[in-house]
């Protein structure tokens, strides 16, 4: 079907739904997100309502998909027309024209104002790290990775009360985004007294980052240069790990288990282990696809790291800290000591390693 969309959609839709449709209606709006325009389309069941977001290079073949599998009848709006469409009974397209005499105001999503991390606000370490500008402006290519510390800090303020002294270990630090940000924030802006250190295993990185806390006179932050695996074992407040890729996540674990650190705040990463493990003939409905197996394989590693936690008597959550589009890799774990141990999880965590006939890195470091 020959269909010629205009420019500058504004809004749109879509009605009397096709023979077998699944959608009983559908609506399209202009919208921005993280300063960036986007296309938002509402696709309507009898029961339930899809959300979609599209870039605005793509919006026209989504419209005439929609158009042409599931309804009969669409209006788009531009800022001076409206534009309408409709299939008649015999499958011709007619369409129309008329002026356009409603305002519009795009619909701001995703501005979150009460950050606790206020853009205009100059951070010398996220300049520094391309994130922002010197005069405190996020930049574009930098808004999403702002969006994710923001609520690293959200989370991590949210969980700890009236404390006046804190060691915190970044492990997999990398270029420190978050351990900058949690010096900044603990230090300048709660006023708790911190020592802070972040590991990684690049030499290069680890010199970079503690220039910057030189220059920042970040005097209670550090960074060496090791392995987790081989990490020292010490009393810690505080571990983070953001995007630990594999099972460096299951080694950062296991040191906060042994510490028995307080509070874990864990974005695992890349859970490789057990999808080149996973066998069971049971499941072979998911396991046969590669992108079901992979998310598979990462939800039971969480699921298994999260109710360890809990046997050494962590109260534990696992919870999104970003939207999806902003990150794939956007499940935390989040722990606090408690001492309420939960023994009996022990048999139920055998049984489901024994079920998929697998190894998990945590559990062997700590049960074998």
């Amino acid at each position: 079907m020959d269909i010629l969309i205009p420019e500058n959609i504004i809004k749109g839709t879509f009605s009397v739904k096709k023979k077998d449709s699944k959608y009983e209606k559908a609506h399209l709006k202009l919208i921005e997100i993280n300063g960036v325009n986007k296309y938002q389309i509402s696709l309507y069941t009898e029961t339930q309502v899809f959300h979609n977001n599209y870039d605005v290079d793509n919006i026209n073949l989504v419209i005439i998909d929609l158009l042409e599998t599931y309804f009969n009848n669409l209006e788009l709006f531009t800022p001076t027309n409206v534009y309408g469409y409709r299939i008649s009974s015999k499958g011709k397209l007619l369409t129309n024209k008329r002026n356009n005499n409603t305002d519009f105001v795009i619909t701001a999503q995703n501005k979150e104002k009460n950050r606790l991390l206020k853009e205009g606000e100059v951070i010398p370490a996220l300049v520094d790290l391309g994130i922002m500008n010197n005069e405190g402006k996020v930049l574009k290519a930098g808004y999403d990775k702002y969006r994710q510390i923001n609520r690293f800090i959200e989370i991590i303020n949210d969980s700890i009360k009236d404390e006046k002294y804190l060691k915190i270990i970044d492990f997999g630090c990398g270029k420190s985004y978050l351990t900058f940000i949690l010096y900044h924030y603990l230090v300048n802006v709660k006023k708790i007294s911190c020592d802070i250190i972040g590991l990684d295993l690049k030499s290069d990185v680890i010199d970079n980052c503690n220039k910057l806390a030189s220059k920042y006179k970040y005097d209670h932050l550090k960074f060496l240069k090791g392995n987790i695996q081989d990490f020292k074992d010490e009393k810690v407040d505080i571990i983070v790990t953001l995007h630990a890729c594999d099972t460096a996540t299951d080694y950062a674990l296991y040191h906060a288990i042994n510490m028995k650190c307080r509070y874990i705040f864990s974005v695992p990463c890349c859970q490789h282990e057990i999808n080149n493990e996973l066998d069971s003939r049971s499941f072979h409905l998911i396991t046969k696809y590669g992108i079901l197996k992979e998310r598979f394989s990462s939800l039971l590693t969480d699921s298994i790291r999260a109710n360890i936690l809990e046997y050494y008597g962590y109260k534990t959550q696992v919870m999104e800290f970003v939207d999806f589009d902003n990150s794939p890799k956007n499940l935390l774990i989040r722990a606090q000591l408690t001492n309420n141990k939960n023994t009996k999880i022990k048999e139920e965590l055998d049984a489901l390693l024994n079920e998929y006939h697998i190894n998990q890195k945590l559990y062997d470091l700590l049960f074998k």
